[in-house]
């Protein structure tokens, strides 16, 4: 059998769940169109800068640190797009990572995942990295760049190009 104890700690628990369910839902009736309405909430925009990966939004002060020797690995792939980084250091330093190893790893930039071996085994820092050096040969700046692949065009990069070797010279 019950106890009236525990019929009433029940009871005050309901109430309390009830009252916490209706605070709830007073709040999301107030809420502002766009918070509420996904027609009203443009989700093609750039994210919001909270969202946006750890960056630098200005060229490097100090010496930046040396990208790790492509060729200790092993795939064509990986020692291309390592060169390719040590080209463009100043301009990876100030780029997002969007593989969010700011969080995973506490990388601070884009050319983080190059000073150490992450980029080897990530593909969203291949593209990243590929996609910031053809646009800095386009003659754009990091800041263009920036804003990019903050809009996402990197995902479109093609690495196959990279997956061979330079014939040695």
């Amino acid at each position: 059998m019950i106890s009236l104890r525990k019929l009433k700690i029940a009871g005050v628990i309901l109430v309390l769940g009830l009252l916490g369910l209706s605070a709830n839902s007073a709040k999301a009736q107030s809420a502002p169109a766009a918070q509420t309405d996904p027609a009203a909430a443009d989700a093609s925009t750039k994210p919001a800068p909270a969202d946006v990966p750890a960056y630098h939004a200005a060229r490097p002060h100090n010496p930046l640190p040396e990208t790790l020797d492509p060729k200790q690995f092993p795939d064509a792939e990986t020692q291309n797009i390592y060169a390719l980084a040590a080209k463009e250091k100043a301009v990876l330093y100030q780029q997002p990572c969007y593989c969010r190893c700011d969080k995973e790893v506490g990388h601070k930039s884009l050319l983080d995942c190059y000073v150490d071996a992450h980029a080897a085994h990530c593909i969203l820092c291949k593209k990243e990295a590929v996609f910031t050096y053809t646009e800095t040969q386009a003659g754009k700046t990091a800041a263009q760049i920036r804003k990019e692949i903050m809009d996402g065009k990197w995902k479109d990069v093609d690495l196959s190009q990279y997956d061979t070797l330079p014939a040695a010279q």
